[in-house]
């Protein structure tokens, strides 16, 4: 049985005949539904709960919006574990551009599972996925698994690490990354929060922690174990290698192409190289449906809306392929491309679903538009009505339904707009209750939980409805998505960290070792036989009447260089004088005497009075229930930190100024 927080809602909808009767059909290899679009997440859940072990349903949406919703919804019915969202590529197939670590780590996270004893119930994706060919054999890779007390050879760990696209370096700062210090390994994967460090006694990990990227400490709580996904969908495996280098003989005319490939030939990962998957790896190409057991249900919802989405994303892409390589071959191959890449283009959604109806994976349809055709199964299941704030009519629709019998649910977001919900409605003479961990759908009384549905939905057959935030407000409801968001930026080691290609000619930069000097231009040089990109940089003259000396920085030491951030035009310093030293002393004189003023400053706040206030009332928990992003760890820690200081009577400059710890 379904173990989410509106599974109780779930079980009462299973006992409509109408949606009993999609379950009848399941096996049906093709069956087309028309309903309403919040029937989409019943339908998914419907099948998932009834489908045997190993056979999860795969529900495509058009938008990534969408797939996040639909994503929530089901993980509030069937269980946050049951449901992953498989995300799609930031890029084209055909771009010269690499799809990010995070999405990687994602999409084969979810593959790997699939394979695995522990298959969700429910894959929701976007249809951009659906008819985009992946590499085969992606489900089989196995990750990186560490866990304190087990032994893993070190050396052995290391190379498996940049087998699957690890890239080494001296300081974790982005995912797909990791660092060696004796026998003490730190490892980004791409489907984590935080980078780990992991604690080698020989062979044996001794213990595991997570730590923070902008001062590289460790983060509090103990680790147990370490799963690290590959970084990237085409691995340098020999077998990769050996065809890049017969690709680079054969194509050698086009320089471009052949400096790309004798890269990956030699082991060197370079951008866009996930262009070349369907030259470099060997066999056909597979489709997420291939990843799918066999027998799993797809279901389309809006279809009208997946086709116009497909239709547009297959014409893009051609015209990206045409624009892009076949322009690519003006050496020596005419208008023709230089290589063949058409294998990983996306496909035509019916190509997709005749592939699918082949390989025994039953493909469904839910269209919001009628049809009097006898082969569409019509559910009987009603769009919710659109109150847009009408809080009387509400009321009085739930006092006429509960009257006749009927039983009803409402669906909110955060705990404290679920017990003011439940105060309005009683205010109102509505009966109404707020749902616990466990609830049961009764009539005569409107239950009040706490879920991730967007859409409300009324079964006329079992006197059922289902209401939500913007079925009351009429505003567009934030589904809280149970995966996490990996597109998070990370917070940098240095905040004016300094961008080469912003840079103009005359702009001021400062040097760690050199002090502040004038960009010139970026310039390639070649030094011992490697050419490399420098930032030119001029500084004041060391002799009177010569012009100013230059400093070349490589573009791999820019975290030395910032940008000068001062008010007044500065004074250039001079290469190896003694200026910028002094510059530095001073400041760092002036830092001590404002510390001291500071402490002094505190000293008087501390004896300053306070005014303590009360605990979180329901109206400050449905404010903040209410705020329609997620709060990163360290946000959630300061607001916590904060109401516990103006709980204890601390002043409230010293709150503001962030005295709290």
């Amino acid at each position: 049985m379904p173990d989410g927080v509106l599974s109780p809602l779930l079980s009462a909808v299973l006992d409509d005949p109408t949606l009993g009767g999609v379950i009848e059909r399941a096996g049906a290899p093709l069956l087309e539904l028309q309903g309403p679009i919040a029937a989409r997440q019943l339908v998914a859940a419907v099948l998932a709960a009834d489908a045997g072990a190993g056979k999860p349903v795969l529900a495509v949406t058009a938008t990534g919006r969408e797939a996040d919703e639909l994503t929530a919804a089901l993980a509030s019915l069937l269980g946050a574990g049951q449901v992953v969202n498989f995300p799609s590529w930031e890029t084209l197939p055909h771009e010269r551009l690499s799809p990010r670590a995070d999405t990687v780590g994602r999409r084969l996270d979810v593959l790997h599972r699939l394979r695995g004893e522990d298959a969700p119930r429910a894959v929701v994706a976007t249809v951009r996925s659906l008819i985009q060919p992946m590499a085969p054999g992606l489900g089989s890779l196995s990750p990186v698994e560490l866990t304190v007390g087990e032994e893993n050879e070190f050396e052995g760990v290391l190379d498996r690490l940049v087998e699957l696209a690890y890239t080494r370096v001296d300081m974790v700062e982005k995912r797909g990354e990791f660092a060696v210090r004796g026998g003490i390994l730190d490892v980004f994967p791409p489907t984590a929060d935080h980078p780990y460090r992991v604690e080698f006694w020989g062979d044996e990990v001794s213990e595991i922690r997570a730590f923070a990227v902008a001062d590289q400490r460790s983060l509090p709580g103990e680790i147990p174990a370490v799963h690290a996904p590959p970084c990237r969908e085409l691995l340098l495996t020999p077998d990769v290698k050996d065809r890049a280098r017969d690709l680079a003989q054969l194509h050698s005319a086009d320089a471009h192409l052949a400096e790309m490939l004798t890269k990956l030939a030699d082991g060197i990962p370079c951008e866009g190289m996930e262009a070349l998957i369907p030259v470099l790896c060997a066999g056909e190409l597979e489709l997420l449906t291939d990843a799918m057991p066999e027998g799993a249900h797809v279901v389309l919802a809006d279809p009208e809306k997946i086709r116009a989405r497909a239709h547009d994303l297959v014409r893009t892409g051609q015209e990206f392929l045409e624009a892009s390589w076949m322009t690519a071959a003006e050496s020596g191959s005419g208008s023709r491309a230089p290589i063949d890449l058409g294998a990983s283009a996306y496909r035509d959604l019916s190509e997709v679903a005749k592939h699918a109806g082949e390989t025994n994976r039953p493909w469904w349809t839910l269209s919001q538009l009628t049809s009097e055709d006898s082969d569409v199964y019509r559910v009987t299941v009603e769009a919710s009505p659109a109150y847009r704030g009408d809080f009387d009519r509400v009321a009085a629709d739930l006092r006429a339904h509960l009257a006749s019998g009927g039983s009803a649910v409402l669906v909110v977001a955060g705990h404290g707009t679920a017990e003011r919900a439940v105060e309005q409605l009683s205010g109102a003479e509505v009966p109404a209750t707020l749902a616990g961990s466990a609830f049961t759908v009764t009539a005569g009384v409107v239950t009040v939980a706490c879920g991730g549905l967007v859409e409300g939905f009324v079964a006329p057959e079992l006197g059922l409805v289902v209401l939500t935030e913007s079925d009351l407000t009429g505003r567009g409801a934030t589904a809280t998505v149970s995966t996490r968001d990996l597109n998070t930026k990370m917070p940098s080691r240095r905040r004016n960290a300094v961008d080469p290609l912003a840079l103009k000619a005359g702009d001021y930069v400062v040097h760690d070792q050199h002090g502040i000097g004038r960009f010139v231009e970026m310039v390639q040089r070649t030094v011992a036989g490697a050419t490399r990109e420098y930032l030119l940089l001029e500084y004041a003259s060391s002799k009177r009447g010569h012009p100013g000396d230059r400093l070349y920085v490589p573009t791999d030491q820019l975290d030395e260089v910032s940008r000068y951030v001062g008010g007044e035009l500065p004074t250039l310093n001079k290469l190896g004088g003694s200026d910028w030293k002094n510059t530095k002393a001073k400041a760092r004189k002036a830092v001590k005497e404002i510390a001291a003023e500071l402490v002094q400053l505190y000293a008087a706040r501390q004896a300053a009075p306070g005014h303590p206030f009360g605990a979180d009332s329901p109206w400050q928990r449905e404010l903040e229930d209410a705020f329609p992003f997620v709060e990163t760890t360290d946000q959630l820690a300061a607001i916590d930190e904060v109401k516990v200081d103006m709980e204890r009577g601390v002043p409230m400059d010293r709150v503001i100024c962030g005295d709290v710890g």
